[in-house]
């Protein structure tokens, strides 16, 4: 057995605790907090089955604060669990929960970091190839967009494995300038066009004296 195939295996087994978690409901074995249980679990399943499929599912935004969220509820399951008196019933849920929560937590966080190829559009991994083809022959590269009183100048390097972004934008308020650093290409052309409103044809090589 390959590690993809122990991963496919490991989703389809989680995919099967909220459905557990269903008929358990159904048959009177449910706790008055099953209901929150299942639907933050169904969704931490479906995020589990991105992150081993590489595919972007919902908003990564959603992702990070879910796996806070699910952090948090095994947390305070726990403290229940050891401070106060319960039914076996309530046990075994909370125990269950706590326990099959830890795994998702940590793929959750990963998985809602937005500086990964799997949160591209088609449009975004098209514009990163052909960026990553400049940047190969010829770095740094500038850009400026101007729309009305607005100008955006953007400078981009790549420094090793990374590409860096520096942005200046200047308007009737003033000028502010930020960089970021990203890992991947796709998350630079996202970054780019929606706060720089900058694509990859703006580029073009700085003038060398």
């Amino acid at each position: 057995m390959n590690l993809q195939r122990a991963y496919y295996l490991l989703a389809a087994f989680y995919s099967l605790l909220p459905l557990i978690g269903l008929i358990a409901i159904f048959s009177g074995g449910g706790t008055p907090f099953a209901a929150a249980h299942l639907i933050v679990g169904a969704l931490a399943v479906i995020g589990l089955w991105g992150y081993i499929l590489k595919r972007g599912f919902m908003n990564p935004r959603m992702w990070q604060p879910l796996a806070l969220v699910l952090a948090a509820m095994a947390v305070g399951q726990l403290l229940v669990i050891f401070t106060m008196p319960v039914s076996n019933v309530a046990l075994t849920w909370m125990l269950t929960s706590s326990i099959f929560s830890v795994m998702l937590v940590i793929v959750l966080f990963h998985y809602g970091k937005r500086d990964q190829p799997l949160w591209a559009t088609p449009q975004e991994a098209d514009a990163a190839q052909q960026l990553t083809v400049l940047l190969d022959s010829a770095s740094p590269l500038s850009a400026v967009h101007c729309e009305g009183e607005q100008e955006n100048s953007v400078n981009v390097t790549k420094i090793g494995d990374h590409y860096h972004a520096k942005v200046i934008r200047r308007g009737r308020n003033g000028q502010e300038t930020f960089e970021r650093r990203f890992q991947h290409p796709e998350t630079l052309v996202f970054f780019l066009e929606k706060f720089a409103s900058v694509s990859v044809q703006d580029f073009r090589q700085p003038a060398t004296s």
